[in-house]
């Protein structure tokens, strides 16, 4: 049995930036739509956050995958 751990698959790292972007850009828009009192501006900012946030994660993540510090 191989006991080294084996690097993530680019799937898997899609699967968890896409999953962890929505419970991210939802709390973006309630929080924009509690500061601002409007729904379509809440919308409009969680909706460049979720792409900006989802590119840099998915590098971020990447990056961290081949650091073997910790593994």
């Amino acid at each position: 049995m191989d006991t080294e751990k084996q690097e993530e698959n680019i799937k898997r790292s899609i699967a968890k930036t896409v999953s962890w972007r929505i419970v991210g850009t939802l709390a973006t828009v309630v929080i924009s739509w509690l500061i601002t009192g409007t729904l379509a501006l809440a919308f409009s900012i969680g909706a460049i956050e979720l792409i900006s946030k989802m590119v840099l994660y998915f590098f971020h993540e990447r990056t961290w995958n081949r650091i073997k510090w910790g593994k």
